[in-house]
């Protein structure tokens, strides 16, 4: 791994998320697709709360004041501008779409981590992957993750390895329109005004979101077949980003199962 690539302790959560999620070999997403795009906005908010950016207050998502990172200057806007508060829930649907996450995985591969393949060619479209260029960044992410499952410092907490997170560039999101939306339990599950990212087993706030988003996207099992599935539920639970990603998710599976039926 060059000077120029990113370390697992500095990719970002969006980042850590696609490239777990993206099969090494083809590119193709390990999860479907529209877990794919709802998880990764469910990582767009976990990184803005992770920064101080936002909270949750009550039921709502908040600005908190605090500067956002340069990357996510963007979304904070959203948030910041909105004349009403909404929930996490309906901040993951607004964010989710398949922009965001060819933005995230250009970013990679700017950077040599994924390579782009797939291009229109005579006036045919082929689809676009990411398949994986230099393993190092993804080898070095998943030695800390299996190493915080087992309680063992990983290679880079060993060293004292900082945690700042890699830049993106500015996202162009579409926006949806209004609507009205019934209250959700965002809130009820233990978390309260402020409330972060839970800290179980000793493990660091990124570590323990990631696991959260890995969980609520199908991926923790695949991933860590042997690890706790108790400890994943109750950060899933804990975690209100990943407990909104599981809550658009559901929705989204029974829309598709209300369509399949006539």
């Amino acid at each position: 791994m060059n000077a120029e690539t990113p370390k697992a302790a500095e990719l970002s959560l969006p980042q850590a998320f696609l490239l777990l999620a993206t099969n090494d070999n083809d590119g193709k997403p390990a999860v479907p697709v529209f877990a794919l795009r709802t998880t990764l906005a469910g990582a767009i908010l976990a990184e803005l709360e992770l920064a101080g950016a936002i909270e949750l207050q009550g039921k709502h998502v908040r600005a908190t004041g605090t500067a956002a990172p340069a990357d996510y200057q963007h979304e904070l806007e959203l948030i910041r501008g909105k004349s009403r508060p909404h929930t996490p829930k309906r901040w993951v649907s607004m964010l989710e779409g398949r922009t965001e996450v060819q933005r995230v995985y250009e970013t990679m591969a700017s950077r040599g981590i994924v390579e782009h393949v797939g291009e229109k060619h005579l006036a045919r479209f082929r689809a676009v992957r990411y398949p994986e260029k230099d393993h190092a960044p993804e080898a070095a992410l998943l030695e800390k993750l299996e190493a915080a499952l087992s309680g063992a410092p990983s290679e880079a907490e060993k060293t004292g390895a900082e945690e700042p997170s890699a830049p993106q560039p500015d996202t162009t999101a579409a926006v949806e329109s209004e609507a009205s939306e019934p209250a959700t339990p965002d809130a009820a599950a233990g978390a309260g005004p402020g409330a972060a990212a839970p800290e179980s087993k000793g493990h660091d706030a990124r570590t323990t979101a990631l696991f959260a988003l890995l969980h609520a996207a199908g991926l923790f099992g695949k991933l860590f077949p042997a690890a706790d599935r108790v400890f994943a539920d109750e950060l899933a639970k804990d975690y209100w980003p990943a407990r909104a990603v599981e809550d658009e998710l559901r929705l989204i599976r029974l829309a598709q199962e209300e369509a399949a039926t006539l």
